[in-house]
């Protein structure tokens, strides 16, 4: 039996501030270029420093691909580990964006939940990632900054019922390069999909019986 055929969608941003060069989409064009397991359709794009921008593109997105799974992946001038954030946020926006805008509300969902979790236990693929001995060191985070990354996070959560993921990348350099991170997010990625496999089949076995 061949396996089906899966889309997984990866995301990176724009340039923003001092970020001219955007160490998220320089890693995801890396990881185009490794691909995923062979039952995987891979597509990514650069996401827009943008928050009216973001509401209308990632909906868009998972009404297009049906995916199995969205990573988004942005870049934090404060990290110096890759990073895999749990939960998005829905309040706390102030910070303006490229076209100068920020929320009215400060929100992303008016209505919705303060914190959406993913529903991929990242302390197990933080654990599985470790452990393949990678020269790229992975961590994990409940906080995804209330910037574009965390916005974005929870929009994709809100939309996908908790069926996304965050990976936050360090500058390009500081320390890894735009290889050793494409190689890091390949393995993060294919963990991720493991572990949410793992759980369907758990879950698909619970309604058979």
């Amino acid at each position: 039996m061949e396996k089906p055929r899966r889309a997984v969608v990866v995301t990176g941003f724009g340039p923003f501030g001092e970020h001219a060069v955007n160490a998220s989409w320089i890693a995801v064009q890396e990881l185009e270029k490794l691909g995923l397991r062979d039952d995987v359709d891979l597509h990514v794009y650069e996401v827009p420093v943008e928050y009216q921008t973001v509401q209308r593109l990632i909906p868009a997105l998972w009404k297009k691909h049906s995916p199995q799974l969205v990573v988004h992946v942005g870049v934090s001038g404060m990290a110096t580990t890759v990073t895999l954030e749990k939960c998005g946020h829905n309040v706390g926006y102030k910070g303006l964006d490229n076209c100068h805008f920020c929320p009215g509300s400060q929100c992303c969902v008016e209505g919705g939940p303060e914190c959406i979790d993913s529903i991929i236990d990242m302390d197990t693929v933080c654990k599985r990632v470790s452990a393949l001995g990678l020269d790229v060191a992975v961590t994990i985070s409940k906080d995804a900054g209330r910037y574009l990354c965390d916005f974005t996070y929870y929009t994709s959560l809100y939309q996908s019922r908790g069926r996304s993921a965050f990976i936050h990348v360090p500058p390009l350099g500081k320390p890894y390069t735009a290889e050793q991170l494409g190689r890091a997010l390949q393995a993060i990625i294919e963990e991720m999909l493991g572990v949410l496999e793992h759980s369907e089949d758990k879950i698909n076995c619970q309604h058979e019986h």
